[in-house]
């Protein structure tokens, strides 16, 4: 790679990640990255967290103190060599989760949180259980059918919904895939990326994206276990926050040390191709307010 990119979506040991704060760190020293940036899935705080599905994936609320302390351990062993950032990727499941359950880490005086990516994973319907959108097709198809009289427009723009939501209460600087909604529907199995509400949507989200002044990430964790055949966000959105000067930033979502980097040549092509300049995706300072 010409230019010197970073991953600030990183999952380690500490939530569903392979390889170690240590090992990944020197994974990335070897591969030439700029940075690394640590985002374990947050943990659930809130009672309520016991109504969802397959929470596994979250690290356990008791662990929080030692994951920070372990990456800021590791910041100064690697000075002068390898930028590193503490951060979490924060759920936003109304009601239940969101980026203000973990305001005061970023005020610490020591291990202090330098960024939050948020996400949306979880769906949680009027009527019905709440699901994951990346699950299986299986858990997919039930929580359609259970929570949205099997409607896939509804579900999807429920998703939608989500992600407005989660931008209005803010408290976080990267949006994480943001159409992570579309990692079931390989060929366009339940609804078509090209249908006028669908692309009304994301024209609409575009707008309060921009509006808001976050980054986006440009998530090649989809293509790195080969869930999806192309990047999170997909080319005509990434073209749509491109026209509203929406910054963007290349990462790899990567769950073990061998995927830091995967298809980095693959996103910065992308991202050229929707008129960002050579080397949009791979600043980090404007990113972290703190660092």
């Amino acid at each position: 790679m010409d230019v010197p990119f970073s991953s600030l979506h990183t999952h380690s040991l500490y939530c569903d990640g392979s390889d170690t704060i240590e090992t990944l760190c020197s994974a990335a020293f070897q591969k030439g990255l700029r940075a690394i940036g640590f985002s374990s899935h947050a943990p659930l705080l809130s009672k309520r967290a016991k109504t969802l599905p397959q929470t596994q994936w979250h690290m356990r609320p008791e662990r929080i103190g030692a994951y920070l302390a372990d990456i800021h351990d590791a910041r100064k062993r690697w000075a002068g060599k390898l930028n590193i950032y503490a951060g979490l990727e924060v759920d936003y499941i109304k009601d239940i989760a969101g980026p203000a359950d973990f305001t005061g880490h970023r005020t610490l005086t020591q291990n202090a949180l330098h960024y939050i990516i948020a996400s949306v994973h979880y769906l949680v319907p009027q009527h019905g259980e709440p699901f994951t959108v990346d699950g299986s097709n299986e858990e997919f198809e039930k929580g359609v059918r259970s929570g949205y009289n099997g409607s896939i427009e509804d579900a999807v723009n429920a998703y939608w919904d989500a992600e407005e939501a989660l931008i209005a209460e803010g408290g976080f600087e990267i949006l994480g895939h943001v159409d992570l909604i579309k990692k079931n529907n390989a060929r366009e199995k339940y609804f078509s990326s090209g249908s006028a509400w669908y692309i009304n949507r994301i024209t609409r989200l575009a707008g309060i994206i921009a509006a808001a002044g976050i980054t986006v990430e440009v998530n090649t964790g989809g293509l790195n276990r080969g869930k999806t055949t192309e990047l999170y966000p997909s080319p005509l959105f990434l073209t749509l926050l491109k026209q509203r000067n929406v910054p963007v930033i290349i990462t790899s979502d990567a769950h073990c040390a061998d995927h830091l980097d995967g298809y980095y040549p693959q996103a910065a092509a992308a991202v050229r191709a929707a008129g960002y300049p050579e080397g949009a995706g791979s600043p980090v300072a404007s990113v972290l307010p703190r660092q």
